[in-house]
């Protein structure tokens, strides 16, 4: 999704009711609404479905970040757990 147009904070405060009306019939979809100082993009208001599912994303890369930093320093309970649960501790070294 490109940005077609970055508005200044007044024009932002005045298109803020179109832009909610844009994203109701729009959803996920609808543009959303760019502005800042000097025409550059500091903030943005999104569809709050949109929020929740980028939201959703950022949760589980977190996750997998913190999966991966244990994963990459093995430990002998690390080891005998992966085993347990039927994993072979190699694929994960």
């Amino acid at each position: 999704m490109a940005i077609t147009q970055v508005r200044t904070s007044r024009e932002a405060r005045e298109e803020i009711g179109a832009a909610l009306a844009r994203f109701q019939v729009e959803g996920v979809t609808a543009e959303p609404l760019v502005f800042g100082a000097h025409r550059k993009p500091q903030a943005a208001i999104i569809p709050f479905e949109l929020y929740e599912r980028l939201e959703s994303i950022l949760e589980d890369l977190e996750l997998a970040e913190t999966l991966a930093s244990r994963m990459s320093q093995p430990s002998s309970d690390s080891d005998s757990l992966l085993t347990e649960l039927g994993f072979d501790p190699a694929d994960f070294a």
